[in-house]
């Protein structure tokens, strides 16, 4: 009895080291007596015991915080800049045999690039120009990775720490900045409306009548209005047709009178 048991012991032994189970999105690269053999999965795996060794590998996108590294701009800013890298292993042999950790080394990598890239530019262009340090930085470890089968897929910059007397001087740009453009607003304004009231001036100046239909125009406006009494005086203007007709009829009673 106590033969059987053993002997069941040994069987289950055996079946797990040499049954593996990989799923979809994993391989299993195999070493055979120190050799790599290939990479294996998914699926179910049989190996050789004691001869065979798999290391997993998994293939799914990797999203890696990369900390707040201190940065000295190329205008001589200090600042705090932290990132995010997103990657995946192409190639499970070379993840494995080329590099020991490729989890360490990546990020190790990503910390020394950010500096590097944002050490080379100004503060204004890391701050308004955060897709193309993105790009650049992306580029470079996508490069650099490749010998070891892995793809840098995309680099974000999630935060650029200012000190606070940058913050105060940004602060302080951006609201002169907001001042320049409503002045330059309000004096094209006036502009325009002193264009306007040229174009008026000589429209009237051409034409004297439009000034008198203006006046009468105001008038009915002034008349609208039943809670104030408004005094408006009359331009003699308006009254010189009625002034011409007054005499023309006296002219004529006095011609009819001798008669």
């Amino acid at each position: 009895m106590f033969l059987y048991a053993a002997a069941l012991v040994l069987v289950l032994l055996f079946l797990s080291s040499a049954v593996k189970i990989l799923n979809e999105y994993e391989r299993g690269v195999v070493f055979r007596l120190g050799r790599v053999i290939g990479a294996k999965g998914p699926g179910l795996i049989l190996l050789i015991p004691v001869i065979d060794k798999m290391v997993r590998v998994d293939l799914r996108v990797v999203a890696m915080d990369v900390p707040a590294q201190d940065v000295i701009t190329m205008d001589n800013v200090t600042i705090k800049v932290s990132a995010v890298i997103y990657f995946r292993v192409i190639d499970p042999n070379k993840a494995i045999i080329s590099v020991e950790n490729y989890l360490y080394a990546t990020s190790q990598l990503s910390q020394t690039t950010l500096r590097s890239v944002c050490g080379q530019a100004e503060l204004d262009d890391l701050l308004s120009q955060r897709e193309k340090i993105n790009t650049h930085i992306q580029e470079i470890l996508d490069k650099d990775t490749e010998p070891w089968g892995v793809k840098v897929a995309k680099v974000e910059i999630k935060n650029i720490d200012l000190p606070q007397e940058m913050q105060r001087a940004i602060a302080k740009q951006a609201e002169a900045e907001r001042e320049r453009r409503a002045k330059v607003i309000g004096a094209e304004g006036e502009f325009q409306a002193a264009q306007k009231l040229s174009d008026a001036a000589r429209i009237i100046a051409e034409t004297p009548i439009a000034l008198q239909l203006r006046y009468l125009q105001t008038l009915r406006e002034v008349a609208a209005e039943n809670n104030s009494t408004t005094i408006f005086p009359v331009p003699i203007d308006l009254l010189t047709p009625f002034m011409e007709m007054a005499k023309l009829a006296k002219t004529a009673s006095g011609e009819k009178r001798p008669g």
